[in-house]
């Protein structure tokens, strides 16, 4: 039986074919009754979306398939035809939760949506509870698994986090009160505290938000208001990663079942940082299992562990950067930070988290405004703990930044490093500052000032630095992007059938174009890296028109803005004009500079935080390295790094030998690891093509130390 969901949009919440915690399954009769339904179908394929329970319980399903089968047959519901050709069922698992509960995958299908819900919240608040001068707490979900709150906690900085994997210490009541005091006089308005549904004392006891509020209104005497967000947190439209996320396990999914044998354990298809991964089901059933033994015996440290690395970086990031706590000797350091190119949502996390991780460390930290220019024209001063307070939520670039290079500059960028005494740089933006970070290492021959360590964190909407996988900025530009496909596709409901032109930025990397496509469910992407020709734009004009002729009543076409010099969005817009005459009209859309503003998502607050944080203690180590004679002296390749995401981990890439990946004139890496997914869309859009299986995923083990993607 096949049926066909075709009509459903990627856009849509929730799930389209239903879902339920079926209490019969867990008899043996129900058991029973699911088999003889699947062997009247001939199904011996079975993709499962779910949580634990879910995967469990399937898992116990194929387990047990044989016996199962045999009974069918004694029973007489099942002929020996039927048996004969279900002899075996094969199950490959996705992980849909919420939560982010299961171990063996970075992020499960939802929690990305989830954080959107909640961060948008928290930015309504923290409006309204800064005009008051309030503390707001805000109990999300989570009853066994603190990860919601846990990165909500460092996507909007807040002071407190209650997760059920840590319990706070004995006396944090005193604790909570006394840093809220503390931030109330430091000349803060808002105070925010996040708290699990599932937090509880290190006696067993719960902490909910009211217990919460009660002591600090009456302790502190604060206007506090407490917000619980309940089941909102499940709905709603889905995030562009949710969406691409869904995309890539489902196919995942299916390519683990066709190349399955009856010998191929039960196994759920995960995500490793940009990496789709298989791991044997119950590994990962028998990890997640652990945790909740580790939190119930009391061995909080273990529980966190067991998590991964990911969320257990993400706990010693929250602790390091929550409150001020800097040592008790400094360490003489003036470290400098700026921002180059292109403005994009989350530079500023990215700052906040040098800036303090850099104080913790012991460090002057110097902020550096309007680029290369500024560096140049000596805009430096100091930036503290408190400067950098609110930062996370705030797009753009607080401490200004300008295209230009350092070229023609050096001469009195090195004499103002030399002036302000500046012994380690932070680079923060996109193609220009890799560029730039290449010709101040060049310059090092003739400009001693300039042997500093240096380190380029990628930050730009394009996602085009060399280096790293992803850049800061991309993901909040990637939402925009999709969000406002919706809304121009929802525009023309109910007229008759429209295709949409949409023209992205990108420079000459079609990335955006690319996964603005997959998470919007486009028709095609025309983009720079795959050449396209006259007789392409035909074939998917024709395409279009067939689709037209059914039930299909919209289509969507991106391009990026550099995609081809003849092949413009005016002449593409013509052409299916003139082509789809008669089936359909057509609408052009550019949407400029509205890809560059907006707050930051949870992805980029996070991972720009991340990212600011490592690299300032990356900078710490190569100083004590670089230090010589009394002073410091970086001249080596390896003083002078990309900090960028690649495959399953962050890695730290010198700018020289990052030359021979990159195409200069194009301003893009010569290898991109998202051209490899594009069949997809195409896929998705019903066209006949055939994906690449040559790189055969193997089933992995669940390695419980990994460095994942940053959520």
């Amino acid at each position: 039986m096949l049926i066909s969901f075709w009509s459903f949009g990627v856009h849509q919440g929730g799930t389209v074919i239903g879902s339920a915690r079926c209490k019969d399954f867990r008899s043996r009769e129900g058991r029973m009754k699911a088999a003889c339904n699947l062997v009247k179908l001939g199904i011996t394929n079975l993709c499962v979306i779910g949580g634990d329970g879910s995967l469990t319980g399937a898992n116990e399903f194929k387990t047990e398939w044989s016996e199962l089968l045999a009974d069918l047959l004694r029973a007489g519901k099942v002929t020996d035809q039927e048996a004969k050709k279900s002899c075996h069922l094969n199950i490959v698992g996705m992980v849909g939760s919420i939560d982010n509960d299961f171990c063996g995958t970075d992020m499960t299908i939802g929690t990305d949506s989830a954080l959107h819900r909640i961060i948008e919240v928290v930015d309504a608040i923290t409006t309204t509870a800064q005009s008051h001068q309030r503390t707001f707490i805000l109990e999300v979900m989570g009853r066994h698994c603190g990860y919601l709150a846990l990165v909500s906690a460092l996507a909007c900085g807040a002071d407190w986090v209650f997760i059920p994997e840590m319990p706070p210490d004995n006396g944090w009541e005193e604790h909570l009160c006394r840093r809220l005091a503390d931030q109330r006089a430091r000349g803060s308005r808002l105070n925010v505290i996040i708290v699990a549904e599932g937090a509880m004392s290190r006696e067993g006891k719960p902490i909910s938000s009211d217990n919460i509020k009660k002591l600090v209104t009456d302790r502190l005497g604060f206007d506090t208001r407490t917000t619980i967000l309940g089941h909102v947190q499940r709905g709603g439209t889905p995030s562009a990663f949710d969406r691409i996320l869904g995309s890539r396990m489902g196919v995942e999914a299916v390519m683990a079942l066709l190349e399955a044998t009856p010998d191929t354990p039960a196994c759920v298809v995960s995500l490793s940082g940009n990496q789709a991964v298989r791991l044997p089901l119950m590994e990962c059933v028998q990890v997640t299992k652990d945790v909740t033994a580790a939190m119930v015996e009391g061995r909080f440290e273990d529980a966190i562990k067991l998590r991964g690395k990911s969320f257990e970086n993400n706990w010693n990031t929250y602790k390091l950067l929550a409150h001020i706590n800097p040592p008790d000797v400094k360490s003489n350091i003036n470290m400098a930070i700026i921002n180059i190119g292109a403005p994009c949502a989350g530079m500023n996390a990215a700052v906040r988290a040098a800036v303090r991780m850099g104080i913790i460390q012991g460090h002057n930290m110097l902020a550096v405004h309007d680029g290369f220019d500024g560096l140049a024209a000596g805009h430096i001063e100091d930036i503290n703990w408190t400067s950098v307070s609110g930062w996370t939520g705030l797009g753009g670039s607080k401490l200004g930044t300008k295209r230009t290079l350092p070229g023609k500059l050096m001469e009195e960028i090195s004499q103002n490093i030399g002036k302000f005494n500046i012994h380690a740089l932070v680079i923060i933006g996109g193609f220009e500052a890799y560029v730039g970070g290449l010709e101040m290492v060049q310059a090092r021959e003739k400009y001693e000032e300039l042997c500093i360590p240096m380190v380029v964190i990628p930050a730009t909407v394009s996602n085009n630095v060399p280096g790293s996988d992803f850049s800061i900025g991309a993901d909040t530009a990637l939402n925009t992007i999709t969000s406002t496909c919706d809304r121009i596709k929802q525009s023309a409901a109910g007229t008759k059938r429209r295709v949409f032109l949409v023209e992205t930025m990108g420079g000459y990397c079609g990335y955006l174009a690319t996964m603005a496509g997959l998470a919007a469910g486009a028709d095609a992407a025309y983009i720079f890296e795959e050449k396209f020709n006259i007789k392409d734009l035909e074939g998917n004009v024709e395409h279009l028109v067939e689709k037209m002729k059914t039930t299909v009543k919209r289509g969507l076409v991106l391009r990026n803005e550099n995609s081809n010099a003849n092949y413009t969005t005016d002449f593409i817009f013509n052409l299916y004009s003139e082509e789809g005459k008669g089936v359909f009209d057509c609408r052009k859309n550019v949407l400029g500079h509205m890809q560059q503003g907006g707050t930051p998502t949870p992805f980029d607050r996070n991972f720009g935080t991340k990212m600011g944080a490592k690299s300032v203690l990356w900078l710490t180590e190569k100083l004590k390295e670089c230090y010589r004679h009394g002073r410091i002296f970086a001249n080596t390749p390896n003083s002078a790094c990309v900090l960028g995401m690649r495959k399953r981990a962050l890695t730290f890439q010198p700018l020289a030998e990052l030359k021979c990946d990159t195409d200069f004139e194009h301003r893009i890496p010569k290898t991109q690891w998202w051209l490899k997914i594009r069949p997809i869309m195409k896929i998705l859009a019903k066209y006949n093509i055939k994906l690449d299986t040559s790189e055969h995923a193997d089933i992995e083990h669940v390695v419980k130390k990994r460095t994942p993607l940053c959520n």
